[in-house]
């Protein structure tokens, strides 16, 4: 049942904040309103705050904002978004003073993507594990040496404080959120809803790992395509030197040069990626099997589980039940 008095959330936001960040968590917590709609009152009080009364986003869209508050009915939990501007946010000592008082006052914090710059600028994250986007992992290692990064998870949480991952995860976050609060039962609801996993299978590695493949296209961009239309086919080392008309040694290490891994790593990240999309579509596990190049079941299993986390039967299962 809604309670009489809603928690109240309360958003963060700032020049070129990254739009998704704020609106991901906020259409979660609303969507769960939504699902309880009655006389008796919503669950959350959703406000998204700023130093002034808008916000120019990062996309070029405006956010109405309500000035940062400074009330004693402190939020139920504050959350801080990501984005270009964050650099410039952490090093506004107001901005960081005000986000350590209120966290101070509030049963949780959090932050979205790089939020977690700003959230560790405040020294909250000082001894605790946390994680921001992928891609910029190492400079936060540098800048936070005291805050125990973990670059996979999809969001971490550390005592009252939370973090999550690139973008999206800020909505895996908030759903973990409505479930502490309210159950399993809405949660589940909510993402059904909105069309997403209550608890998306693997890290963010599964996500980086093919995205820094394409930071390679200027040199092996035609190499990706032609593997993702032959993922069935032979990609044996000497199949995909042949391809790019080097020679087998020069290959290898010009590959690894320009991509961070050997070519059967990238092969692999690839076939994993053509069979999960074939098993979101509804194609049978031994299909993807033989469509992706694995050979055996068994060999897709342990590619599965090696970069998601989950088998090939149960990640089907997460669609079509």
């Amino acid at each position: 049942m809604p309670n009489s008095s809603p928690r109240r959330i309360e958003i963060l936001a700032f020049p070129d904040a990254q739009l998704l960040d704020v609106t991901g968590p906020a259409q979660v917590f609303a969507t769960a309103n939504d699902l309880t709609a009655s006389p008796g009152g919503k669950l959350y009080e959703i406000r998204v705050v700023a130093q002034g009364d808008e916000v120019v986003t990062s996309s070029g869209l405006v956010l109405r904002t309500q000035r940062l508050p400074n009330d004693a009915a402190c939020p139920d939990t504050l959350i801080i978004a990501g984005g270009y501007g964050v650099n410039a946010a952490c090093k506004d000592d107001e901005l960081v003073a005000w986000v350590r008082r209120r966290s101070w006052a509030t049963r949780r914090t959090a932050s979205v993507c790089s939020g977690a710059f700003l959230l560790a600028e405040t020294g909250l994250l000082d001894g605790r594990r946390a994680v921001t986007h992928w891609h910029r992992c190492s400079e936060f290692a540098e800048r936070f040496p005291t805050v125990k990064l973990d670059r996979d998870p999809i969001f971490v949480r550390d005592g009252p404080i939370w973090t999550s991952a690139g973008i999206t995860a800020g909505i895996d976050l908030a759903l973990a959120m409505v479930e502490e609060d309210q159950g399993r039962a809405l949660a589940l609801a909510a993402a059904r809803q909105l069309v997403v996993f209550l608890r998306r299978p693997g890290g963010q590695s599964q996500f980086s790992a093919t995205l820094l493949l394409q930071e390679a296209a200027d040199r092996f961009e035609a190499l990706h395509a032609w593997i993702a239309d032959n993922l069935g086919g032979d990609l044996s080392l000497a199949a995909l030197a042949e391809q790019t008309g080097m020679s087998l040694r020069s290959f290898c290490r010009h590959y690894r040069q320009s991509t961070g891994r050997t070519p059967a790593m990238a092969v692999e990240t690839m076939r994993v990626e053509g069979a999960r999309r074939l098993l979101e579509q509804g194609a049978p596990v031994q299909r993807a099997v033989v469509r992706c190049g694995f050979g055996s079941a068994e060999t897709m299993r342990r590619a599965f589980l090696k970069h998601l986390g989950v088998g090939p039967n149960a990640y089907r299962e997460r669609f079509f039940g």
